[in-house]
């Protein structure tokens, strides 16, 4: 399945942190049987992050909350036909709070950024995937489309994949298409910009990835992806902000599941490499374990490790608002592109989370998800964060029920 990048809000908060990185992807191994039963699930997020006073330009602030999100999804899934399956996904999301309209500084009551809107604000989404099942292999088509006050995102994909005789290897190519119109006419955002007219946003995105079972406990997978971004990139909410139109994008992801029969318990790492135009250079790497117990129950401790570096036309925070927090650093003179979005600084993050799930019966199963996210300036790999940006931190729960039809 190639998941499409649905809209410039994020009911999945942390996903804000690694720099809109949002590109197709694979799932790991997709079975080539057709599903004998249909599954419907029921998921609720609530996501909270804060930026603290740990720098000059936020010291003497207290400790507040930015962004508030709470996300209820419904998604199905039905086998038909013998050799079709339908998948349908519908969510909701409300968006409370606003992050700094510059660096740390510019909070609620200056300025909200892209990520937020308006306070308050509610994003509805829906995903539809038709996938066929053939002898050695699949064929996927999907169409997403999401809409809140000041932004629309339409999407389509296409996915096939092949197997070899053996069924120990798996070849797959997929593409997207996204279409995304930035509502510029808003209130909110005529008074930061004055700007009236609509802009739009495109992308095309396509993956070649390869799936090998090494072994009775072991699969690996590789994937390759790129993007091509043409159109507005510029964050209207934020001011100092004016960002090229045009993003071009390549990732790397390598997965390893590995079985350990002593335990019946399943670790999956992976490593993620992004690059892109803006001068993003990304490292995550993954960590999961699954391990099952008695009576149904299963514990999942996850870790993620991320570093990125900063975008080439990062502007990094000046002596003058060191010194007065109110006051944006200005743009070096002539400067063609120039942005303090934090987002686009070099930073390492480290993300903690424990999942916990169990089985009701044969056909119902509970989960509860939480996940801690810690960012610092210092965790950068390269070494080139901003010490003028405060710390940042998250953290989520979410809580899942679903049900075999």
């Amino acid at each position: 399945m190639i998941s499409t990048p649905a809209t410039k809000s994020t009911a999945l908060g942390l996903v804000l942190m690694t720099a809109a990185m949002a590109l197709p992807s694979v799932q790991f191994a997709r079975a080539e049987a057709p599903p004998e039963r249909g599954l419907i699930s029921l998921k609720y997020l609530n996501y909270q992050d804060r930026q603290s006073p740990g720098t000059p330009v936020t010291a003497g602030l207290s400790s507040r909350d930015r962004i508030g999100v709470n996300a209820l999804s419904l998604m199905g899934m039905i086998p038909f036909a013998g050799e079709w399956s339908l998948d349908l996904s519908l969510m909701e999301d409300s968006i409370t709070g606003a992050s700094p309209a510059f660096h740390s500084s510019g909070f609620p009551g200056a300025a909200h950024d892209t990520t937020t809107g308006a306070s308050g604000e509610l994003r509805h989404a829906v995903d539809l995937q038709v996938t066929r099942y053939f002898s050695k292999g699949t064929l996927s088509a999907g169409t997403s489309y999401s809409s809140e006050s000041d932004y629309l995102s339409r999407s389509c994909s296409l996915q096939g994949s092949r197997s070899t005789e053996d069924k120990n290897t798996t070849v797959t190519l997929g593409g997207s298409f996204t279409s995304d119109t930035i509502m510029l006419n808003k209130p909110n955002v005529v008074a930061k910009k004055q700007q009236l007219q609509d802009e739009q946003k495109k992308v095309v995105a396509g993956l070649a990835g390869i799936t090998r079972v090494l072994t009775t406990d072991d699969i690996v997978q590789l994937n390759l992806g790129y993007s091509h971004g043409t159109g507005y990139y510029t964050d209207p909410y934020k001011d100092p902000d004016l960002r090229p139109r045009k993003r071009n994008s390549v990732t790397v992801l390598s997965r390893w599941n590995h079985h350990f029969a002593s335990t019946d318990g399943t670790a999956r790492l992976s490593y993620r490499y992004y690059s892109d135009s803006f001068g993003i250079r990304a490292h995550t790497l993954g960590a999961e374990y699954v391990q099952p117990l008695q009576h149904g129950w299963t514990l999942t401790p996850v870790l993620r490790l991320y570093s990125q570096s900063e975008a080439d036309f990062y502007l990094a925070v000046s002596p003058a608002e060191q010194a007065n927090p109110a006051v944006a650093t200005p743009p070096p003179a002539n400067a063609l592109y120039y942005t303090e979005d934090q987002r686009l600084s070099a930073f390492g993050a480290v993300t903690l989370g424990m999942k916990v799930s169990k089985q009701l019966s044969p056909d119902w199963l509970v989960d509860l998800k939480f996940e801690s996210y810690q960012q610092r300036e210092g965790w950068s790999l390269n070494g080139n964060g901003d010490p003028g940006i405060a710390t940042f931190s998250a953290r989520s729960v979410q809580v899942g029920l679903s049900r075999q039809l």
